[in-house]
């Protein structure tokens, strides 16, 4: 375990110190290629803009980013699970913040790191940067400090200022309080709610609860020295505002939460008992969100109490309380209306848009993700998933009209249509894809074999697919003691298994084997010596593994030419019943969201009917994704069919268009057209791509394709994954020669995929 948390240790390091160094960067988002660029945006152009803003400072939001830039401020006082830490070892957890703003919502984000422990110096400091900024989240800031500090600078300040660790918790456990209280046919009012723990969290979270209509005497509020009560003369101000009466007999967690209908913990792993759930009332909510060890643990409490409805702070159990569902779209709303403040009625209505959206029928993509066939509105699902997309579409919205309605708003939205469009489009699709595919895989992780075990980059991604609980059982082919040798010399700390076809000991399986494909091939002009002779080579061996069932996926290519690598592939496992060819399909991971590109790999100079089939097999897997899929057949001219590789093209589509007419494809097109939206819509108003983003590129031969495929892998700028095999019998996947670990890593994870999808 030590070796483990090590080396997790070093590969955190390596991740934030490889160039260029931490998480975020700054990108122009203007032209600088020539001098007249560079005048326009420095001097004397800039100018221009200037004086505008001097002479109304509303101007700023229209010729700069601040509207769509956020400060992400601390001072390292209260850092989760680390404590008082200071603001420079602090900068790491805010550039991660910056991050999730940056991937969920496409809010920019400065990290900003004051070191000041006094209130009021610290306040000064950040009312003196805020015309930078459209808004301030402040994070990670001890109590009772916070309440006075975000106070103070909601009041004085004239932008949206929220502390996330006390509003993002409690509108996340607000939307799930009032859907398990629902569920369980409960009036909020009348409810009996323990909370354990006091500090800015709770006290947010508790009075984010009475808003929503739980009874102020109803509630008991502990904190690590006992209940809350109005005798106790060590209470801060927001301490005394939940003592309750000091002659109530009670004084004990384990007394007052005897017939309670609700316990709210922010405090300390373990400290709710089995015997004190059982003391509660009929369909206890419990959430124990302290982490990374719940105040009981999720498999301990549904024993002891089935009727129990449970949320925690953890990823691993269900109704998780992740403030990524929250403060990247409240944050959302309030930039795209400029609004002066974050205020109660736009939290409230960031809970009810997040409560509401539980209750809607979730989509397919969501159930694909989390492993489930039918996720809906009940004890396990009383707030949505993170990686629900519709999160963008809802809460953002939600925040905007309730700032409009509450007169906070000063640029209001008038085409709300328009700004769902848009809301889509800051999302960060490229990554958020990648993370959706990873989630899916570690749902039901499988066994791989790896027939380049003798690569450095090869074993790395083993490792890293492993500790991700992507592949459960990995399977090395290659020289065990290379293998071996490589494993000790960069201290890769990984539990697999190790086979080697060359040596005596795996002689017996190699034979068994050999007979299995020589039976196969021997009327196509194999003997059984050359078939021993393959079984040898890690290829065919790692292939027969799959055949057998003995692996659930193969995956090659790392030292090989593609097509050396796929032809054991072929002969091995073979093309799925009704496939006369395979094809490769690549994925591009886009701004704009997945590009599928088809056949990249395999066909040299598909037929007609062969595009018709790479098209049909590559709609198949985007479908998979809960993508509807929308192709572009390509060639280099649009709608002329004048010359062989156009006129195929366009029998290829016109075959399209009668066999499976609900069907959205259309070419011949060009791929500027394809990929533009309005272009095509000008230039071709009867396309059946018109309004709908093309997503599946099917290229009209293999040079168009795969030359375009490492043109843009040749870039660097997008990620890819592929090529994934189209046609074959079982989970077969050649990488590209020389393929970097990430490759590896995204190849495999969708191997994973193919795998649980063929045993689906």
């Amino acid at each position: 375990m030590r070796k483990k948390i090590s080396n997790f240790r070093e590969e955190s390091l390596n991740y934030h110190s490889q160039f260029p160094s931490g998480k975020i960067q700054i990108t122009p988002t203007k032209k600088y290629s020539s001098q007249r660029d560079l005048s326009l945006a420095y001097s004397p152009g800039v100018a221009e803009p200037c004086k505008e803003i001097a002479r109304s400072s509303q101007e700023v939001y229209k010729y700069t980013s601040k509207g769509n830039l956020v400060a992400v401020i601390t001072n390292g006082s209260a850092v989760l699970g680390l404590g008082d830490i200071g603001a420079l070892a602090s900068k790491p957890v805010m550039e991660g913040k910056a991050l999730l703003f940056k991937i969920f919502s496409g809010i920019d984000v400065f990290d900003i790191e004051i070191d000041e422990s006094d209130p009021e110096k610290f306040i000064e400091t950040v009312k003196a940067i805020a015309p930078t900024f459209g808004g301030i989240n402040l994070e990670d800031i001890k109590a009772p400090e916070a309440f006075e500090i975000e106070r103070r600078l909601k009041k004085e300040l004239n932008i949206p200022v929220m502390h996330d660790d006390q509003h993002g918790t409690a509108i996340i456990s607000g939307a799930a309080l009032l859907n398990a209280i629902t569920f369980v046919g409960k009036k909020i009012n009348k409810i009996k709610m323990v909370v354990n723990g006091a500090g800015s969290a709770a006290i947010s979270c508790t009075r984010t609860y009475k808003q929503l209509g739980v009874n102020p005497k109803n509630i008991f509020m502990f904190d690590s020295k006992g209940l809350l009560h109005s005798s106790r003369i060590d209470l801060n101000n927001e301490k005394k505002e939940f003592a309750i009466n000091t002659y109530y007999p009670i004084q004990k967690l384990d007394e007052a939460i005897k017939n309670a209908d609700v316990f709210i913990g922010l405090s300390i792993g373990g400290i709710l008992t089995p015997n004190m759930l059982k003391s509660m009332a009929k369909n206890p909510i419990v959430f124990a969100m302290a982490n990374p060890d719940p105040e009981i643990d999720y498999n301990l409490a549904i024993k002891v109490r089935p009727d129990i409805i449970m949320a925690t702070g953890r990823s691993d159990y269900p109704n998780q309380v992740n403030n990524v569902l929250g403060f990247p779209y409240i944050f959302r709303g309030a930039l795209d209306v400029n609004a002066s403040v974050i205020n109660d009625e736009m939290k409230l209505a960031a809970i009810y848009a997040i409560a509401s959206l539980a209750k809607e029928p979730v989509p397919e993509q969501v159930n694909i993700v989390y492993n489930k066939k039918n996720i809906s509105f009940g004890k396990e699902y009383i707030i949505p998933k993170p990686f629900d997309n519709r999160l963008i579409t809802r809460v953002a919205p939600a925040v905007a009209k309730a700032a409009m309605n509450s007169g906070v708003a000063r640029n209001p939205i008038l085409n709300w249509e328009i700004y769902q469009e848009k809301l889509l489009d800051r999302m960060g699709y490229e990554s958020k894809m990648l993370r959706m595919i990873q989630n899916r895989a570690r749902t039901n992780p499988k066994k791989v074999v790896f027939c380049n075990g003798e690569e450095y980059d090869v074993l790395k991604s083993v490792q890293i697919l492993h500790e991700e609980g992507i592949v459960s059982f990995p399977v090395l082919l290659g020289n065990e003691d290379r293998i071996k040798y490589l494993i000790n010399e960069n201290k890769i700390d990984i539990e697999l298994h190790i086979i080697d076809p060359e040596k005596e000991k795996n002689r017996k399986k190699v034979e068994n084997f050999a007979k299995i494909l020589w039976k196969r091939r021997n009327r196509k002009g194999l003997t059984l010596y050359d078939s021993t002779i393959r079984m040898r080579t890690n290829d065919h061996f790692g292939a027969m593994m799959v055949d057998q069932g003995e692996a659930d996926a193969v995956i090659t290519g790392y030292s090989r030419s593609f097509s050396l690598s796929l032809r054991p592939m072929l002969e091995v496992i073979g093309r799925a019943n009704l496939v006369q060819k395979t094809a490769g399909m690549m994925i591009l991971l886009t701004k704009r969201g997945p590009l599928f590109l088809a056949d990249t790999a395999v066909i040299q100079d598909p037929t007609s009917e062969e595009l018709a089939r790479i098209a049909l097999m590559s709609s198949h897997v985007v479908k998979g994704f809960d993508i509807e899929p929308h192709i572009a057949m390509l060639s280099f001219q649009n709608f002329s069919s004048n010359s062989k590789t156009s006129s195929k093209v366009s029998r290829t589509v016109d075959f399209l268009h009668k066999k499976y007419p609900d069907l959205i494809v259309d070419g011949e097109l060009q791929p500027d057209f394809a990929l533009n939206e309005f272009l095509l819509a000008s230039k071709f108003p009867f396309s059946k791509l018109v309004k709908k983003r093309a997503n599946i590129f099917i290229f009209p031969n293999l040079e168009s394709g795969n030359l375009t495929y490492k043109f843009i892998r040749g870039l660097g700028n997008v990620q890819t994954i592929g090529p994934i095999m189209l046609g074959m019998r079982k989970p077969a996947h050649v990488m590209q020669m020389q393929s970097s670990i990430e490759e590896i890593v995204n190849l495999t994870t969708l191997s994973v995929i193919d795998a649980q999808i063929r045993k689906n």
